[in-house]
């Protein structure tokens, strides 16, 4: 199969589809690899790296014309036009959030498969390594833009010896939360993590024990909790679907001025009714006296690392759709799971109900 990976053109989005090595995984198999020039410098891939990977290095339009193209975002208003029938894609898409998007998708004819919606034993590994990075960078986002010169409170999450630490309320024990959780256990915070599943409660029982306040979702601990937050973490996840707001305007406003906002779940919609999505160039906003971050492309700003391991986990599927195309998913249900769009109409379960009016 023709391969396309195109550069990434969301802002500042430095990850690339494809590493050298997968690419020298595919070219061993006899498969061939279009790579845009410089798509992986900002990941610190050369296009002398691909090139003796067995890549061949081309324009954006000329990746964009192959069988399958690999990417890692998706695609932006600019790209449209590549969207092509009998075309697969295979890339985050998190539709739930972007109707034009999910027109766009449709209209076109392409086949879009979605690392997120990929699950297998009921985990989606796919999404598992971005959400690792996400979590952790949430808190060293967040310890950041508490700074006073950042516009922050000036609270120090640690804190010191006759010094209060500051509090990390983080809202969902997923794989973001825990990791987030960990973050902030590790540099002293105190932390209390709110999650609605009693069993995934007991389960952080076990790892984080005493050190962490470990809540049941309700509207009245959420509201003890955020209120008294200097750094709030949104960590909700409903695959395919937009998730709940959990913290409406009115609680926001009673979070102490200078605190920190930071919603993971931003490029699915968000679960804080104030946030919004920003870019790696202009990351924050004030509302309500309470800084804003709502970068959906998190882990770009660690694209060495976020590309090797996302490439850990995709790199197989890659192969089975490279060596067998769409039947790879009469094969592997994990990887049916991911197709979102086929033959101009949506086919996951949890986008259409998302746009009812599309299907």
């Amino acid at each position: 199969m023709q391969i396309g990976v195109p550069r990434e053109i969301k802002n500042l989005e430095f990850r690339v589809g494809l590493s050298p090595s997968s690419v020298r995984a595919l070219t061993e198999q006899g498969h061939q690899v279009m790579v845009e020039t410089n798509a992986g410098v900002g990941a610190g891939f050369s296009n002398t790296d691909y090139h003796a990977a067995g890549a061949a290095i081309v324009t954006a339009a000329e990746a964009w014309q192959q069988a399958m193209v690999v990417k890692v975002k998706e695609p932006l208003p600019k790209e449209y036009d590549y969207l092509q029938t009998e075309k697969l894609l295979f890339t985050y898409l998190h539709l739930a959030a972007s109707r034009e998007l999910t027109e766009a998708l449709m209209r076109s004819g392409v086949s879009a498969i979605a690392y997120e919606t990929v699950e297998k034993n009921n985990r989606r590994p796919l999404l598992t390594p971005m959400s690792m990075i996400a979590g952790r960078l949430s808190v060293q986002f967040g310890a950041r833009f508490l700074e006073k010169q950042q516009g922050g409170s000036g609270v120090l999450l640690g804190g010191i010896p006759g010094v209060s630490p500051g509090h990390v309320v983080v809202l969902g024990g997923g794989i973001v939360g825990t990791e987030a959780t960990k973050m902030a256990v590790g540099l002293g915070a105190r932390v209390t993590l709110v999650d609605i599943n009693l069993d995934r409660l007991n389960q952080l029982e076990e790892l984080f024990g005493a050190r962490v306040q470990l809540l049941y979702s309700n509207s009245a601990n959420i509201e003890t909790a955020v209120s008294q937050a200097d750094l709030l973490i949104g960590a909700v996840l409903v695959p395919g679907q937009r998730p709940p707001t959990l913290v409406p305007r009115s609680l926001v406003e009673k979070m102490p001025n200078g605190a920190v906002i930071i919603d993971v779940a931003v490029d699915q919609g968000g679960c804080i009714e104030t946030i919004r999505p920003t870019s790696h160039s202009e990351p924050v906003y004030i509302e309500a006296g309470v800084l804003h971050y709502g970068v959906a492309n998190m882990p770009g700003a660690v694209p060495r690392t976020a590309t090797e391991a996302l490439n850990n986990s995709t790199l197989p599927y890659v192969l089975k759709l490279a060596n067998m195309g769409l039947k790879a998913l009469d094969k592997d249900n994990a990887l049916a799971e991911g197709l979102n769009v086929l033959n101009y109409q949506l086919m996951h379960p949890a986008v259409k109900a998302t746009f009812p009016d599309l299907v």
